[in-house]
Protein backbone atom coordinates (compact mmCIF):
# COMPACT_ATOMS: atom_id res chain seq x y z
CA UNK A 1 0.00 0.00 0.00
CA UNK A 2 1.49 3.33 -1.03
CA UNK A 3 1.40 6.49 1.04
CA UNK A 4 -0.77 5.23 3.89
CA UNK A 5 -0.14 3.44 7.16
CA UNK A 6 -0.98 -0.25 7.37
CA UNK A 7 -4.06 -1.16 9.37
CA UNK A 8 -3.31 -2.88 12.67
CA UNK A 9 -5.21 -6.13 13.22
CA UNK A 10 -5.61 -8.34 16.28
CA UNK A 11 -7.05 -11.85 16.17
CA UNK A 12 -8.49 -13.92 19.01
CA UNK A 13 -9.51 -17.57 18.84
CA UNK A 14 -8.98 -20.36 21.37
CA UNK A 15 -8.02 -22.84 18.63
CA UNK A 16 -4.45 -22.59 17.33
CA UNK A 17 -5.29 -23.87 13.79
CA UNK A 18 -8.01 -21.23 13.47
CA UNK A 19 -5.58 -18.50 14.53
CA UNK A 20 -3.03 -19.75 12.01
CA UNK A 21 -5.61 -19.65 9.22
CA UNK A 22 -6.71 -16.14 10.10
CA UNK A 23 -3.12 -14.94 10.28
CA UNK A 24 -2.36 -16.34 6.81
CA UNK A 25 -5.44 -14.67 5.36
CA UNK A 26 -4.65 -11.34 6.99
CA UNK A 27 -0.96 -11.37 6.09
CA UNK A 28 -1.87 -11.98 2.45
CA UNK A 29 -3.25 -8.43 2.41
CA UNK A 30 -0.47 -5.80 2.13
CA UNK A 31 -2.67 -3.24 3.88
CA UNK A 32 -2.85 -5.30 7.09
CA UNK A 33 -0.33 -5.76 9.91
CA UNK A 34 -1.12 -8.42 12.54
CA UNK A 35 -0.05 -6.98 15.90
CA UNK A 36 -1.28 -9.67 18.32
CA UNK A 37 -2.83 -13.12 18.65
CA UNK A 38 -4.89 -14.21 21.67
CA UNK A 39 -6.44 -17.45 22.87
CA UNK A 40 -8.78 -16.22 25.62
CA UNK A 41 -11.23 -13.40 26.20
CA UNK A 42 -9.18 -11.68 28.95
CA UNK A 43 -6.04 -11.87 26.80
CA UNK A 44 -7.94 -10.26 23.92
CA UNK A 45 -9.30 -7.47 26.11
CA UNK A 46 -5.84 -6.70 27.50
CA UNK A 47 -4.20 -6.81 24.06
CA UNK A 48 -6.80 -4.47 22.58
CA UNK A 49 -6.08 -1.92 25.31
CA UNK A 50 -2.33 -2.34 24.83
CA UNK A 51 -2.10 -2.46 21.02
CA UNK A 52 -5.06 -0.19 20.07
CA UNK A 53 -5.71 -2.09 16.81
CA UNK A 54 -7.86 -0.79 13.97
CA UNK A 55 -9.45 -4.20 13.42
CA UNK A 56 -10.21 -7.13 15.74
CA UNK A 57 -11.24 -10.62 14.62
CA UNK A 58 -13.00 -12.33 17.53
CA UNK A 59 -14.21 -15.86 18.08
CA UNK A 60 -17.46 -15.94 20.06
CA UNK A 61 -16.72 -18.88 22.37
CA UNK A 62 -13.44 -18.36 24.23
CA UNK A 63 -12.24 -19.21 27.77
CA UNK A 64 -12.54 -16.49 30.39
CA UNK A 65 -14.88 -14.23 28.43
CA UNK A 66 -16.77 -14.55 25.16
CA UNK A 67 -15.89 -12.47 22.15
CA UNK A 68 -19.24 -10.74 22.56
CA UNK A 69 -18.36 -9.73 26.11
CA UNK A 70 -15.00 -8.43 24.94
CA UNK A 71 -16.60 -6.35 22.17
CA UNK A 72 -19.37 -5.00 24.39
CA UNK A 73 -16.81 -3.83 26.96
CA UNK A 74 -14.91 -1.71 24.44
CA UNK A 75 -15.19 2.04 24.88
CA UNK A 76 -17.27 3.67 22.15
CA UNK A 77 -14.84 6.53 21.52
CA UNK A 78 -11.87 4.32 20.55
CA UNK A 79 -13.57 1.04 19.65
CA UNK A 80 -11.84 -0.87 16.81
CA UNK A 81 -13.84 -2.37 14.00
CA UNK A 82 -14.83 -5.95 14.86
CA UNK A 83 -15.41 -9.03 12.72
CA UNK A 84 -16.76 -12.06 14.57
CA UNK A 85 -15.46 -15.41 13.29
CA UNK A 86 -17.43 -18.27 14.76
CA UNK A 87 -19.34 -21.50 14.23
CA UNK A 88 -22.33 -20.20 16.22
CA UNK A 89 -24.93 -18.38 14.08
CA UNK A 90 -27.32 -17.76 16.98
CA UNK A 91 -25.26 -14.84 18.30
CA UNK A 92 -25.39 -12.74 15.12
CA UNK A 93 -27.99 -10.22 16.24
CA UNK A 94 -26.17 -9.55 19.50
CA UNK A 95 -22.93 -9.19 17.51
CA UNK A 96 -24.38 -6.43 15.37
CA UNK A 97 -25.77 -4.76 18.47
CA UNK A 98 -22.10 -4.54 19.45
CA UNK A 99 -21.54 -2.74 16.12
CA UNK A 100 -19.65 -5.54 14.39
CA UNK A 101 -18.95 -4.93 10.73
CA UNK A 102 -19.41 -8.59 9.81
CA UNK A 103 -20.15 -12.05 11.19
CA UNK A 104 -18.21 -14.86 9.53
CA UNK A 105 -19.59 -18.36 10.03
CA UNK A 106 -17.10 -21.23 9.98
CA UNK A 107 -16.32 -22.80 7.64
CA UNK A 108 -15.95 -19.89 5.19
CA UNK A 109 -14.02 -19.61 1.94
CA UNK A 110 -11.39 -17.06 0.95
CA UNK A 111 -13.87 -15.04 -1.09
CA UNK A 112 -16.23 -14.61 1.86
CA UNK A 113 -13.32 -13.60 4.09
CA UNK A 114 -12.12 -11.05 1.55
CA UNK A 115 -15.60 -9.48 1.43
CA UNK A 116 -15.67 -9.17 5.20
CA UNK A 117 -12.17 -7.70 5.28
CA UNK A 118 -13.00 -5.23 2.50
CA UNK A 119 -16.08 -4.09 4.43
CA UNK A 120 -13.99 -3.63 7.56
CA UNK A 121 -11.27 -1.69 5.76
CA UNK A 122 -13.85 0.64 4.24
CA UNK A 123 -15.38 1.24 7.67
CA UNK A 124 -11.96 1.93 9.19
CA UNK A 125 -11.00 4.39 6.45
CA UNK A 126 -14.35 6.14 6.77
CA UNK A 127 -13.81 6.51 10.52
CA UNK A 128 -10.28 7.82 9.97
CA UNK A 129 -11.52 10.38 7.45
CA UNK A 130 -14.33 11.44 9.77
CA UNK A 131 -11.91 11.75 12.67
CA UNK A 132 -9.58 13.93 10.61
CA UNK A 133 -12.46 16.14 9.51
CA UNK A 134 -13.61 16.53 13.11
CA UNK A 135 -10.11 17.38 14.30
CA UNK A 136 -9.74 20.01 11.60
CA UNK A 137 -13.19 21.35 12.33
CA UNK A 138 -12.51 21.52 16.06
CA UNK A 139 -9.53 23.89 15.75
CA UNK A 140 -10.30 26.90 17.86
CA UNK A 141 -13.13 25.23 19.81
CA UNK A 142 -13.05 24.52 23.52
CA UNK A 143 -10.90 21.51 24.54
CA UNK A 144 -13.75 19.92 26.49
CA UNK A 145 -16.16 19.73 23.56
CA UNK A 146 -17.50 16.19 23.12
CA UNK A 147 -17.84 14.33 19.80
CA UNK A 148 -21.11 12.48 19.11
CA UNK A 149 -20.90 8.83 17.99
CA UNK A 150 -20.94 8.13 14.26
CA UNK A 151 -24.44 7.45 12.83
CA UNK A 152 -25.53 3.91 12.05
CA UNK A 153 -24.33 2.68 8.65
CA UNK A 154 -25.99 -0.76 8.38
CA UNK A 155 -28.84 -2.59 10.06
CA UNK A 156 -28.74 -6.37 10.61
CA UNK A 157 -32.08 -8.18 10.34
CA UNK A 158 -32.84 -11.89 10.41
CA UNK A 159 -35.12 -13.52 7.84
CA UNK A 160 -35.59 -17.21 8.61
CA UNK A 161 -32.10 -18.64 8.85
CA UNK A 162 -30.40 -15.82 6.95
CA UNK A 163 -28.97 -12.59 8.28
CA UNK A 164 -29.27 -9.54 6.03
CA UNK A 165 -27.17 -6.39 6.28
CA UNK A 166 -29.21 -3.44 5.05
CA UNK A 167 -27.45 -0.12 4.36
CA UNK A 168 -29.39 2.67 6.07
CA UNK A 169 -29.27 4.69 2.84
CA UNK A 170 -31.46 2.00 1.23
CA UNK A 171 -34.26 2.44 3.79
CA UNK A 172 -37.33 4.34 2.52
CA UNK A 173 -39.10 4.69 5.85
CA UNK A 174 -39.43 2.97 9.22
CA UNK A 175 -42.64 2.19 11.06
CA UNK A 176 -43.42 1.04 14.58
CA UNK A 177 -44.79 -2.47 15.08
CA UNK A 178 -45.50 -2.91 18.79
CA UNK A 179 -42.01 -3.02 20.36
CA UNK A 180 -40.26 -3.52 17.03
CA UNK A 181 -39.19 -1.30 14.13
CA UNK A 182 -40.33 -2.25 10.62
CA UNK A 183 -37.90 -1.25 7.87
CA UNK A 184 -39.36 -0.55 4.42
CA UNK A 185 -36.79 -1.07 1.69
CA UNK A 186 -37.59 -1.04 -2.02
CA UNK A 187 -41.11 -2.40 -1.56
CA UNK A 188 -40.16 -5.00 1.03
CA UNK A 189 -40.48 -4.83 4.82
CA UNK A 190 -38.08 -6.17 7.45
CA UNK A 191 -38.82 -6.51 11.16
CA UNK A 192 -36.04 -5.35 13.47
CA UNK A 193 -35.95 -6.35 17.13
CA UNK A 194 -35.44 -2.79 18.33
CA UNK A 195 -37.79 0.00 19.32
CA UNK A 196 -38.38 2.91 16.99
CA UNK A 197 -37.08 5.33 19.62
CA UNK A 198 -33.85 3.37 20.09
CA UNK A 199 -33.24 3.11 16.35
CA UNK A 200 -33.99 6.80 15.82
CA UNK A 201 -31.22 7.73 18.26
CA UNK A 202 -28.68 5.85 16.12
CA UNK A 203 -29.72 7.26 12.74
CA UNK A 204 -28.20 10.32 11.05
CA UNK A 205 -30.55 13.23 11.94
CA UNK A 206 -29.51 14.98 8.73
CA UNK A 207 -31.10 12.18 6.69
CA UNK A 208 -33.87 10.73 8.84
CA UNK A 209 -36.63 12.46 10.76
CA UNK A 210 -39.75 11.39 12.61
CA UNK A 211 -42.93 12.47 10.83
CA UNK A 212 -45.40 11.20 13.41
CA UNK A 213 -45.41 9.07 16.54
CA UNK A 214 -45.05 5.78 14.67
CA UNK A 215 -42.95 6.59 11.60
CA UNK A 216 -39.49 7.83 10.58
CA UNK A 217 -38.76 8.87 7.01
CA UNK A 218 -35.66 8.96 4.83
CA UNK A 219 -35.81 12.55 3.61
CA UNK A 220 -34.02 11.65 0.36
CA UNK A 221 -37.04 9.52 -0.60
CA UNK A 222 -39.58 12.38 -0.35
CA UNK A 223 -40.90 13.46 -3.74
CA UNK A 224 -43.71 15.86 -2.79
CA UNK A 225 -45.59 17.21 0.23
CA UNK A 226 -49.34 17.58 -0.09
CA UNK A 227 -51.77 19.22 2.36
CA UNK A 228 -54.09 16.85 4.20
CA UNK A 229 -56.80 17.37 6.84
CA UNK A 230 -56.58 19.08 10.25
CA UNK A 231 -53.29 20.78 9.48
CA UNK A 232 -51.46 17.55 8.69
CA UNK A 233 -49.55 16.94 5.48
CA UNK A 234 -48.93 13.91 3.31
CA UNK A 235 -45.39 12.94 2.27
CA UNK A 236 -45.37 11.16 -1.09
CA UNK A 237 -42.29 9.02 -1.59
CA UNK A 238 -40.61 8.26 -4.90
CA UNK A 239 -42.24 4.83 -5.03
CA UNK A 240 -45.71 6.33 -4.50
CA UNK A 241 -46.07 5.44 -0.81
CA UNK A 242 -48.03 8.12 1.07
CA UNK A 243 -47.24 8.81 4.72
CA UNK A 244 -48.96 11.24 7.09
CA UNK A 245 -46.85 14.07 8.51
CA UNK A 246 -48.33 15.36 11.76
CA UNK A 247 -48.34 19.05 12.58
CA UNK A 248 -46.09 18.51 15.58
CA UNK A 249 -43.37 16.93 13.42
CA UNK A 250 -43.70 19.04 10.28
CA UNK A 251 -41.00 21.50 11.35
CA UNK A 252 -38.34 18.76 11.46
CA UNK A 253 -39.12 17.63 7.94
CA UNK A 254 -39.24 21.22 6.68
CA UNK A 255 -35.79 21.91 8.13
CA UNK A 256 -34.23 18.93 6.37
CA UNK A 257 -35.99 19.73 3.09
CA UNK A 258 -34.75 23.30 3.25
CA UNK A 259 -38.25 24.79 3.35
CA UNK A 260 -39.03 28.09 5.00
Amino acid sequence: MTGAARLRALLADDEAPARATLRLLLEADPEIQVVAECATGPEAAAAIRRETPDLVLLDVQMPGATGLEVAEALRAEDRPRVIFVTAHPEHALRAFDAEAVDYLLKPFDDERFERALARAKTAIRERQALGLARRLGSLGTSPGASTPPAPLERVAVRDGGALHLIPVDAIDWIGAQDYYAELHVDGRSWLLRESLRSLEARLDPRRFTRIHRAAIINVARVQTLEPATHGDWMAVLRDGVRLRVSRSHRHGLDALLGKV
